[in-house]
């Protein structure tokens, strides 16, 4: 099971198989350091959930022929919450659904499909652009969304060299991510209204394949869950150059591969899914060093796919591939929120 995307609230989850999305919403800005688990039903191929307080309410699924077909590795909800897509294998590789209430109806594919399993999606900060990293060449599909019709962008001139993986928009939509399986294992874009540019690459690259990829929220760091030690690769954004920081200590390394990687709202902390106990690993951020924290007192029951915050902070989530499949943790520390504001459709740096 993996864990992919939330956007800003928390009163309405998604799962399938490997996905955990929420809608706006208007909670408090918390988070923390102490991390307790708290339970949660069992999952199903595709389920909604509305959240009241630390109570998951299941709601009605789509309909059965609307539903995605396979296999589902991420989801990804619009700014405004209209709409949530997800990627998964199998033609079409993408589902996008509006949703209405509590109440989710599934749009017409896009004429033109990515050309193979959809690994990672995301939306643009202001809505009006979709991607999605795929196995098999052009290994990224960009969609520019008019209502509910989404058209295919013409491709880069360059691509990411192997399987897309994740893929990551900057808090304010001028550079796009991937994550992929192949050196550089990492590319970036610069977008100019639907031209995608790619960067020259960091000077330092990540040790391995790409699996997650991250922005900071205040967009000045970049970071890379990984294969091969040290499984983690954080870079600081200067203008267009791409920086990589010290690594953390090698005794507070991931234990394993890194497979998700999500930073809390405020930017503070940083959390690493990967295999190997204890299955995620938690950094608090001050300026470029990234400290350990301790492990939760109680741990993913085995290899993470994925973490994601709830958009308020308050909660953690980590995907993983023994039942429960999902471990769920209440932080316990106010945060106070920096670097970002963000309205239906805008977002506005600044602290």
């Amino acid at each position: 099971m993996r864990l992919i995307n939330q956007n800003k609230s928390a009163s309405i989850v998604a799962i399938a198989y490997d996905l955990l999305a929420a809608t706006r919403g208007t909670e408090p800005i918390t988070g923390g350091t102490v991390f307790k688990k708290f339970p949660m039903a069992d999952l199903s191929p595709l389920t909604i959930y509305q959240k009241s307080g630390a109570v998951f309410k299941q709601l009605a699924n789509p309909a059965p022929v609307d539903m995605p077909v396979g296999i589902c590795y991420s989801a990804a909800w619009s700014p405004n919450s209209e709409f949530l897509a997800v990627a998964h294998t199998n033609s079409p590789y993408i589902i996008i659904y509006q949703r209405s209430g509590t109440t989710f109806t599934k749009l017409a594919d896009p004429a033109a499909l990515p050309a193979g399993t959809g690994n990672g999606i995301a939306w643009s900060p202001n809505g009006e652009f979709l991607a999605v990293a795929h196995t098999t060449t052009p290994f990224i599909t960009i969609y520019q969304r008019s209502g509910t019709t989404f058209t295919k962008l013409a491709d880069p001139a360059a691509l990411p060299a192997g399987n897309g993986g994740s893929v990551a928009w900057s808090p304010n939509g001028e550079f796009l991510a991937v994550a992929h399986d192949v050196s550089p294992f990492i590319t970036i874009y610069q977008i100019s209204g639907t031209t995608f540019t790619k960067l020259a690459d960091p000077a330092d690259l990540p040790a391995g394949a790409g699996k997650g990829v991250a922005w900071s929220p205040d967009g000045q760091f970049l970071a890379i869950s990984h294969a091969t030690t040290p499984f983690l690769t954080i870079y600081q954004k200067s203008v267009v150059t791409f920086t990589k920081l010290a690594d953390p200590a090698p005794a507070d390394l991931p234990a394993g591969t890194g497979n998700g990687i999500a930073w809390s709202p405020n930017g503070e902390f940083l959390a690493v899914a990967h295999t190997t106990t204890p299955f995620i690993t938690i950094y608090q951020r001050s300026g470029t060093i990234f400290t350990k924290l301790a492990s939760p007192g109680t741990l993913p029951a085995g290899n993470a796919w994925n973490a994601v915050w709830s958009p308020n902070g308050e909660f953690l989530a980590v995907a993983h591939d023994i039942s429960p499949f999902m471990t769920i943790y209440q932080t316990d520390k106010i945060l106070p929120v920096k670097g970002r504001v963000q309205t239906i459709g805008t977002i506005k740096e600044g602290y």
